[in-house]
């Protein structure tokens, strides 16, 4: 797998065919070609080292040979077992990237690459989920115990990781952990929260994962969603948008939420709103979408009808319980690719896709390329702020001014060839008056 190289992948020889899926990903993303060549000139990475633990997708890897332009030197482990396009992470390994990651990794393997990632001795840590985030601060407090921890044993030392002078995080899941972390007074390094960033969350989570976690449910069951009873657990950005697009394409949307303020959203924007209990006997699809465990568990298998399909957008697979459903289930088998039909003592069936992981990106391709754009560009612009920054920021979580954000939605007008209105000095002087 060439790990001698400073790569380990499932096969190099499919480099070529991930070159023409990174070629596709970044015709639809103008924003971060923009930033590459900016940064190809002026190299504000140079000598700067990055552990990153994302997706491996064609997207990322637009990402990553964006931040090598740049001068950095880089180092790359999955964040998810199910998520890597074997292809890209082909590719990335024959053009400098020490990638390690291979579609179906077992935990072994996945905490063992995260580990060879860190031992780059980064600058910078680049974390989606919080998985690399969490190994480093347990090993830098010395802490014994969990898969990550035993997986690091002889791959990085302490001495690996005394030169970090800050971190990014993708998503909201990571970003619950990172702020957890900060709260008990333990985070090491500052680390800003792309997710935050209003060109990251309004679009990516919202239209990018509303469009893949479905597609990533028709690809694995083909099923027909108009007509069906589709509960969606969570009404967060990510949520809400799951839910506007089954709607969309005719499924009867029940929404299951426990903030009452976003509950009372869901009722006023259409949806049926009930508690799980109350969903469970009539959904036909469940999507879970919440960061939190055990949202669909043994009571509520229980009570669902023969045939129910349940998916995972959240990004750990702990919403959906399989411990539970692995427990009371009387069979199991595979039924078709990323299907496993759990058959109850009384006869009924479940489906559970994709092992309960991320199904978007198990099961299909993650976000189409043009939401990841801006996603991207926000993540490249944080890494250089850490690197202006460095030793300037306390370790908190932080997120990127408001003004990145602004250019980056105007750079995606400019490429989308959108105009928009422009105000003129009076107006801008009234609107920050208080005397007119």
């Amino acid at each position: 797998m060439g790990e001698e190289l400073g790569y380990k992948v499932k096969d190099v020889s499919l480099a070529e065919l991930g070159e023409r899926q990174v070629d596709w990903a970044y015709m639809h993303m103008p924003v971060l070609r923009r930033i590459r060549r900016r940064f190809a000139e002026t190299k504000p990475l140079k000598g700067v080292k990055i552990a990153a633990c994302m997706h491996v997708t064609k997207e990322t890897a637009a990402l990553m040979l964006a931040l090598r332009d740049a001068g950095a030197e880089i180092a790359l482990a999955a964040s998810n077992p199910l998520s890597t396009q074997d292809e890209v992470a082909a590719y990335l390994a024959t053009e400098g990237v020490s990638v390690y990651a291979w579609k179906g990794m077992d935990e072994k393997s996945y905490f063992w690459a995260i580990a060879k990632a860190a031992s780059i001795g980064p600058n910078i840590t680049m974390d989606d989920g919080a998985d690399l985030t969490v190994m480093v601060h347990k090993l830098l407090y010395g802490e014994e115990g969990g898969l990550d921890v035993e997986a690091a044993r002889g791959v990085v030392e302490k001495k690996d990781l005394k030169n970090i002078w800050g971190g990014t995080e993708e998503t909201t899941t990571g970003v619950i952990r990172i702020k957890a972390l900060s709260k008990e007074g333990k985070l090491l390094y500052p680390v800003i929260a792309v997710n935050n960033s209003l060109t990251k969350f309004l679009f990516d989570n919202r239209f990018g994962t509303g469009q893949s976690a479905i597609d990533g449910i028709i690809r694995a069951t083909n099923i027909l969603l108009a007509g069906k009873n589709v509960v969606v657990a969570g009404y967060g950005w990510v949520g809400r948008g799951i839910a506007w697009r089954a709607r969309g394409m005719g499924a009867r949307v029940t929404v299951v939420e426990a903030n009452p303020i976003r509950a009372l959203e869901a009722y006023y924007e259409g949806f049926n709103v009930s508690s799980m209990a109350d969903a469970a006997p009539i959904g036909d699809v469940f999507i879970t979408a919440t960061g939190d465990k055990d949202v669909i568990r043994e009571e509520h298998f229980k009570a669902m009808k023969d045939g129910a399909i349940l998916a995972n957008a959240g990004h750990f697979n702990v919403e959906v319980s399989v411990e539970d459903l692995e427990r009371i289930a009387v069979e199991k088998r595979i039924i078709r690719k990323n299907v496993a039909e759990y058959k109850l003592p009384d006869g009924r069936r479940l489906y559970l896709l994709a092992e309960g992981r991320l199904v978007n990106l198990a099961a299909a391709e993650g976000h189409p390329s043009e939401v990841m754009d801006m996603s991207f560009s926000n993540q490249a612009l944080a890494v250089r702020a850490l690197v202006r920054k460095r030793g300037k920021a306390k370790p908190a979580v932080y997120r990127l001014p408001r003004s990145i954000d602004l250019k980056i939605a105007r750079l995606k007008l400019e490429a989308l060839g959108v105009s928009y209105e422009k105000l003129t000095k009076e107006q801008v002087e009234y609107l920050h008056s208080w005397k007119a």
